[in-house]
């Protein structure tokens, strides 16, 4: 049988899925100078392949079926085709699929969005396979072939999965080369999932309502990052788990088995910063650790506790980010603009903020309530928005209490603009630690802000286009 697995790639803007907001996606469409220029970043570091998408081409090929990935959006010759579904590019999938199934190819949808909102499918697809798709996948494998929605129930022995086939998909991730100051390399990396779920419960996230939380084992995650160092000179790892450093013990046995094998590779992960110290941040620097991303959200306590997030102490935040400066490791640090608590003033305090910590890049949303999630059930009397491809991350979706769709969209704006456009960005990204520089900055960092704050008034005093 021959399987066509497609991945495909947006038309507009920047579009990431996969694991990404668990899977919905995001999308960034550039609606300023700063944003144009980071979505162009992003093109060229962040476009990964689907690392589910990697683990069905193991299933398929190790029972014999040939298997071929598709990125674009010509139509392909296939028996069956595998589409991975997203929330922000759904209308250009299931087009791509009408016109795979006009050529008699039996087509299938895979994902969180197919599994959570199969209507938006269901009219053009053959089968979708509802829950994570290995097990479903294996069932194709043995030659049978879904119809309808069909149950693919979470497998709890995740070393029991092949390890992903990167060596069948047509680009070569793993043979890019890094750039010192950025640490993922050009062209992205190699995606890696140590875990599947969160332990966490925040209200507002949909990593954790399609599956359970469940590990791997250590010798199971050494050998397949023993395989890709095997496959690829000096591979760069993207751990694509939620919360990577949920168990401190875990990632320390980690490292000591990287250093063990004599590994030579980097890696970057998701995590808290309160599950991080400093003794372990060193143990994973010494393993390859040189960059990670980590949710900040908002500055409020009280607010990150309505939404089911715990806080971490600001001093804590600090620490963990000063101490990833002095090693090397880069820092991207997460916001979440437009919680239900917010006004015009909080969200200012978070941005002030932002810019205060001082991680490496910063990355900014506006909240948006994603379908399963306990946060979508509250708000979901409040939606102003019908058409589900905005739900991307940076477009107002609902009738917020305190804010216009128009003044959020303004701070989103300025949030961008007012932590990449200061002195002491371009200060931190260079490493520059020289006191005297270090007061200039701080003095042109004052002048900078006050011109932003002229430039702000002027254009909230105006129509803005949303």
């Amino acid at each position: 049988m021959r399987v066509v697995l497609a991945d495909l790639k947006s038309n507009r803007g920047f579009v990431s899925k996969d694991t990404v907001v668990g899977g919905y996606g995001s999308r960034l469409d550039p609606f300023s100078r700063v944003t144009a220029i980071i979505a162009h970043v992003k093109k060229q570091y962040h476009d990964v392949p689907s690392v589910h998408m990697a683990y069905i081409e193991a299933i398929l090929a190790r029972a014999g079926h040939e298997v071929e990935w598709t990125r674009g959006g010509d139509t392909v010759d296939g028996d069956v085709a595998l589409v991975l579904s997203s929330l922000v590019d759904h209308k250009n999938e299931t087009a791509w699929a009408d016109r795979m199934r006009a050529r008699g190819t039996k087509v299938g949808f895979i994902g969180i969005t197919a599994s959570k909102m199969p209507d938006l499918f269901r009219d053009h697809a053959d089968f979708i396979l509802n829950g994570e798709p290995e097990a479903g996948v294996m069932r194709l494998a043995r030659g049978e072939i879904p119809t309808g929605i069909v149950v693919s129930e979470q497998i709890n022995d995740l070393d029991s999965l092949p390890f992903p086939r990167w060596d069948l998909v047509g680009d070569c991730y793993g043979s890019k080369y890094g750039i010192r100051w950025s640490s993922r390399p050009v062209g992205g990396g190699l995606p890696l999932l140590a875990s599947r779920g969160c332990p966490e419960f925040c209200t507002y996230c949909p990593h954790r309502i399609l599956a359970g939380y469940r590990a791997r084992s250590i010798a199971n995650i050494a050998d397949e990052m023993e395989r890709l160092c095997d496959q690829y000179h000096r591979p760069y790892v993207i751990f694509r788990d939620p919360l990577f450093t949920e168990q401190r013990e875990r990632c320390l046995e980690l490292c000591d088995e990287i250093q063990a094998r004599g590994l030579t590779l980097t890696f970057e992960a998701e995590t808290r910063l309160d599950r991080l110290d400093i003794e372990l941040l060193d143990q994973l620097h010494a393993a390859g650790f040189r960059a990670m991303s980590f949710g900040v959200e908002s500055l409020s306590p009280a607010t990150l506790k309505k939404s089911g997030r715990r806080p971490i102490p600001e001093a804590h935040q600090r620490q963990i980010i000063d101490h990833c400066r002095k090693r090397g490791i880069v820092t991207a640090a997460f916001y979440v603009l437009g919680f239900l608590q917010d006004d015009w003033n909080s969200i200012a305090a978070t941005i002030d903020y932002a810019s205060d910590l001082g991680s490496t890049f910063a990355q900014f949303k506006i909240l948006t309530p994603y379908p399963g999630t306990p946060m979508f059930k509250q708000i979901e009397p409040l939606l102003t928005e019908t058409d589900w491809e905005k739900f991307d991350g940076y477009t107002p979706t609902f009738a917020h209490p305190n804010l216009t769709g128009r003044e959020l969209r303004f701070l989103l704006g300025a949030a961008y603009t007012r932590f990449y456009m200061r002195p002491s960005y371009l200060a931190n990204f260079l490493k520059i630690q020289n006191t005297p520089v270090r007061e200039w900055v701080s003095r042109m960092d004052r002048r900078v802000n006050d011109r932003h704050s002229r430039e702000e008034i002027a254009d909230i005093s105006r129509p803005v286009t949303c």
